[in-house]
């Protein structure tokens, strides 16, 4: 005789709800004890000779350079170790220059990261770039287009707590009333990027917009539109889309001049690539007969979470190479321990710094992005007609 199996029915909703409520207060708790709420991000302080990596000089040129009292004056440590802060650095690039930044000679640089599929590496693409650029003199607006908000969180700002009503993009691409872009853009603490933070809100550009269609209105200009009124203020504008083909990405991909794919190399991400990129030629397709334009000055496919010793990543990566050619970076986003170590604290390689790890792995994996980010940075100037 076989015993019944009690099963309890109970709302869906009410489920779901509790299991949001218990984890949102535990992912507070967890946020609280790294980052205190009396507390914010701050950018640490660089050694001399990360400032004069970045200045591109020697580091005993800086030392010269500090020594007579050209520049500003760093911060003196134990057994007279020197730190800059990014402020300091920009300072001294000015002066080098003879002329102040930026660097911006052409039509405003506007970079879509994108795929369809989750966990492709966007987030970190989108802000280890934004950071590469902010530290090179750049300019660089930063937008959060998933509602899962990932990048606010990189840049010290909770979706669910330090984003309101009508502090998302949705606020100034909205069909009713909506606010000029400058009212929601955000300074944040790494010197020479600003924040478009997102949460939940943004969906709703997603249920708004079939019918504003019904009453002939365009979604795939909102987001350029909306850029348009930020133009002056900015070298490069960095958008974390969305993992899916929705309107949001739609505007986006019209409103940009680049774009950068990402690919994990693995079969199955292969496959869902293919699928995005038929999607997004049909969607596009649309969109151009509709009268949209669509002029991009780049689009490259970057090799993302990349093992070089496992064999069938090796394999995928090489038959992206055949088929695509030149539109794959040269230089892969290597997996590596000390962005996911950084990661655990809502910090970049640029944030963490190489004392905070094993000094080997911190120094492969910064190449590594440095790479990468040197590429995409060489390819805007291109755009510019600037030497690289």
């Amino acid at each position: 005789m076989t015993s019944a199996v009690t099963v309890k029915r109970e709302s869906v909703s009410a489920a779901i709800g509790e299991q949001a409520e218990a984890l949102s207060s535990q992912l507070q708790s967890i946020s609280d004890a790294l980052f205190p709420p009396v507390s914010q991000k701050s950018l640490r302080k660089f050694t001399s000779g990360e400032a004069a990596r970045l200045l591109r000089l020697s580091d005993s040129t800086l030392r010269k350079m500090s020594l007579a009292g050209e520049g500003p004056e760093p911060e003196l440590r134990t057994g007279g170790r020197r730190l800059y802060s990014l402020e300091q650095i920009n300072e001294i690039r000015r002066m080098i220059r003879g002329r102040p930044l930026p660097y911006r000679k052409g039509r405003l640089q506007v970079l879509a990261i994108c795929n369809f599929k989750g966990g492709s590496g966007k987030t970190t693409t989108s802000v280890h770039l934004a950071q590469y650029l902010a530290l090179q003199g750049y300019r660089v607006l930063a937008i959060d287009l998933d509602p899962q908000a990932s990048l606010s969180a990189m840049f010290g700002v909770t979706p669910e707590l330090n984003v309101k009503a009508n502090e998302t993009l949705y606020a100034a691409i909205r069909y009713d009333e909506p606010l000029p872009l400058r009212d929601v853009v955000r300074k944040t603490y790494f010197t020479g990027v600003d924040l478009v933070p997102g949460n939940l809100e943004l969906m709703e550009f997603e249920h708004a917009t079939p019918m504003a269609m019904q009453r002939n209105e365009t979604f795939y200009t909102r987001i350029a539109s909306a850029l348009d009124q930020v133009e002056a203020d900015y070298d490069v504008v960095v958008i974390d889309c969305p993992p899916h083909m929705g309107f949001l990405t739609l505007s986006a991909l019209c409103a940009s001049t680049g774009m950068i794919i990402t690919v994990h190399p693995q079969m199955l991400d292969i496959s869902s690539m293919s699928q995005f990129l038929l999607m997004t030629n049909d969607l596009l397709s649309v969109v151009e007969e509709a009268g949209g334009t669509l002029e991009y000055d780049f689009i490259r496919y970057l090799v993302t979470r990349y093992e070089p010793q496992d064999g069938p990543q090796t394999k995928v990566v090489a038959l992206l190479r055949n088929l695509f050619g030149d539109y794959v970076l040269t230089n892969p986003m290597v997996k590596s321990a000390a962005v996911s170590d950084a990661g655990l604290t809502k910090q970049t390689l640029y944030e963490i710094g190489r004392d905070n790890m094993t000094r080997s792995t911190y120094d492969r994996a910064l190449d590594a992005v440095d790479a990468v980010n040197g590429e995409i940075a060489a390819l805007i100037n291109a755009s510019w007609e600037l030497p690289t």
